[in-house]
C-alpha cells in the first residue's frame, strides 16, 4: 500500500531518500515546458509526430454560463469559452475534448441545480469527456449527486467519493474514451480537506492516495493513456505527481490562480486553471518517435477576456435557463423555508417596510438616493432578464430571503432595488416610534466597509475602494430646523 500523500515535501524526500532501489526510475525531477499555442507563430517547434489528442479543461466554473454583467469588461462563462476555443484553433483537429476538474456546480440550491443542467448540456455540445466533483458536488446529498450524475450527458467521475452506507463509490471513479487509436482514462478526484465540513449527507471522502491505489490495476487494463482530474491545491497536484506517475496528465483544481507555466512533474504533465472559469488550459499529446511517453506538444492557458463574443447557442442555454427559474417554485419562495434561515429562538427586532416610509423623515438622502444607481438596480435586471434568477436578486432588492422581504412570487415594488433597509436593515420599528411620536429608542446598528463589499465583491463589482464608491451615494442626517 502507497504511504499517504501528505505530508507533501516530507513524504517526496522520504521516497527519493530511502527508496531508491524500487522507484528511482519514476523520480525524473521537474521541468518547465515552454508555452506553444496553436496562434502563436512564435512559440518553440513542437515535437515532430502525429497528434495522439487534444484536449483542454476548465475548473471552479460555478455556473457561469454568461458573465453576470454587474459592469463591463467581466472576463469568463461558458458563453465566451465556446468562442474563444474556436477562435485560438483548439477546436480543430480530430475530436478534441473538454474536461473540468470540478465545481462546474454553483451550490446545493434547487436553482443551482436548474442552471446545472443548462452548464451540462453546453458542455456536452462542446465535447466535454468528463467532469469530476469538486467541493460543491461533493455538498449535495448522495442521492442527489447520483441523481445529477444520471441526468448529465457528460460522465461525472469521482473515485473518492463515497457512498457512507456501503462504502462503494457514490460515482464512477472513472470513464474511459478513444481517440485515434488510443484508450484514454480519466479518473477523478476531490481533497477530503476541502469538503471535511461541507460534505452531503450521505457521503464520504476517501483518502486521495487509498483511491487511487485502489482504482489504478483497474485503470491501467482499460487504458493506455491515464489523465486524472484533481480537485486541489497546487502542492498536492505535484505531490500526486511525484506519487502516482502513472498518470500522463494531471489538471486541477482549487488553486489561487491559473498555470502560469505547463509543468513536467516526474511522469506527469501538471496543469491547473480555476477562478469561475475566467481562464482555460488546452494541451496537445504528440505520437513521437523513440519516446515511450507521449510528448508535450500545442499547449496555452488563455484568459476569457470580453473580446471573445458570447457565443449564440449558449446564450441559447442561458436563456432557457432564465425561463425556468421564472417558472419554478423554489423552495426560497416559501415562507416556511425563509423563516427556516433565521437564527432558532430569536425573534427579528423589525421587518422591512420600503424606502418610501424612510424617504417621509430624510428628504435630503432621499434625493441622494434617487439620483444614485442603488435606485435603479432591480432595473439593470430586468433589462437581463435576470430578475427572477435567485443568483442575483439579493443584491438587487430589499430583504430578500427573508420573512419580510423580497419575495419572487409577490414582486413586491416597494423592495424592488437597493434601498434604505438594503444598507441600514428592517425600519419597521424605527418608523412607528416616529409616526405614534413616541422616543425614538431603536438604534440602527453601525455601517462599514464590510457591509457594502457583500455585494461589491468578486466578480460582482469593481475593486471596491470607499473613497471612490461612497461619494456617489452620500448621504447623512437631515439638517437640523
Amino acid at each position: 500500500m502507497r504511504p499517504p500523500v501528505f505530508p507533501v515535501f516530507l513524504m517526496a524526500l522520504l521516497a527519493a531518500a530511502l527508496l531508491p532501489a524500487c522507484r528511482r526510475d519514476t523520480l525524473t525531477g521537474t521541468r518547465a515546458v515552454p508555452a506553444a499555442s496553436p496562434s502563436d507563430a512564435a512559440a518553440p517547434a513542437r515535437p515532430k509526430g502525429r497528434t495522439a489528442f487534444t484536449l483542454f479543461f476548465t475548473s471552479q466554473n460555478h455556473g457561469r454560463l454568461t458573465p453576470c454583467g454587474c459592469f463591463t469588461g467581466q472576463f469568463g462563462g461558458i458563453s465566451r469559452l465556446r468562442t474563444a476555443l474556436g477562435d485560438t484553433g483548439w477546436l480543430a483537429g480530430a475530436r478534441p475534448f473538454g474536461l473540468d476538474a470540478g465545481d462546474a456546480l454553483e451550490g446545493p440550491e434547487d436553482y443551482h441545480l436548474l442552471k446545472y443542467k443548462q452548464v451540462v448540456a453546453a458542455y456536452s455540445e462542446m465535447g466535454y469527456a468528463a467532469l469530476n466533483a469538486g467541493s460543491t458536488e461533493a455538498a449535495l446529498p448522495a442521492s442527489t449527486l447520483q441523481w445529477l450524475a444520471r441526468q448529465s450527458p457528460v460522465p461525472l467521475v469521482s473515485a473518492n467519493l463515497l457512498d457512507a452506507a456501503t462504502r462503494r463509490p457514490a460515482l464512477p471513479p472513472f470513464t474511459v474514451i478513444r481517440r485515434n487509436g488510443y484508450r484514454i482514462g480519466i479518473a477523478g478526484v476531490v481533497d477530503p480537506r476541502l469538503v471535511r465540513d461541507t460534505l452531503g449527507e450521505g457521503l464520504e471522502a476517501e483518502p486521495v492516495d487509498t483511491a487511487l491505489a485502489r482504482i489504478l490495476p483497474d485503470l491501467k487494463k482499460d487504458a493506455d493513456v491515464l489523465i486524472l482530474l484533481a480537485f486541489t491545491d497546487e502542492v498536492t497536484l505535484a505531490a500526486l505527481a511525484r506519487r502516482f506517475y502513472e498518470f500522463r496528465v494531471i489538471l486541477g483544481g482549487k488553486v489561487s490562480q491559473p498555470a502560469q507555466e505547463l509543468v513536467e512533474e516526474n511522469r506527469s504533465l501538471v496543469y491547473y486553471t480555476g477562478n469561475e472559469s475566467k481562464s482555460f488550459g488546452a494541451l496537445e499529446l504528440v505520437a513521437a518517435a523513440g519516446s515511450a511517453d507521449l510528448l508535450p506538444g500545442r499547449h496555452e492557458m488563455a484568459l476569457l477576456h470580453d473580446r471573445y463574443e458570447q457565443h449564440p447557442s449558449i446564450l441559447l442555454l442561458d436563456a432557457a435557463y432564465r425561463r425556468e427559474v421564472r417558472a419554478a417554485h423554489l423552495r426560497l419562495d416559501s415562507h416556511a423555508h425563509n423563516e427556516e434561515s433565521q437564527i432558532p429562538g430569536v425573534r427579528a427586532a423589525a421587518t422591512y417596510t420600503g424606502s418610501a416610509a424612510c424617504i417621509t423623515c430624510h428628504p435630503s438622502a432621499g434625493e441622494a438616493w434617487k439620483r444614485s444607481l442603488h435606485a435603479h438596480a432591480f432595473e439593470t435586471l430586468v433589462r437581463r432578464d435576470a430578475d427572477a434568477d435567485p443568483s442575483c436578486i439579493g443584491c438587487h432588492t430589499v430583504g430578500f430571503g427573508t420573512p419580510s422581504g423580497y419575495n419572487r412570487l409577490l414582486r413586491q415594488p416597494e423592495f424592488t432595488a437597493v434601498g434604505c433597509e438594503s444598507c441600514h436593515g428592517p425600519g419597521s420599528r424605527h418608523v412607528a416610534q416616529r409616526q405614534f411620536g413616541g422616543p425614538a429608542t431603536f438604534r440602527f446598528r453601525p455601517l462599514a466597509t464590510g457591509d457594502c463589499m457583500k455585494c461589491h465583491h468578486g466578480e460582482f463589482s469593481r475593486p471596491f475602494d470607499w473613497d471612490t464608491f461612497w461619494p456617489l451615494v452620500r448621504h447623512g442626517k437631515e439638517p437640523q430646523t
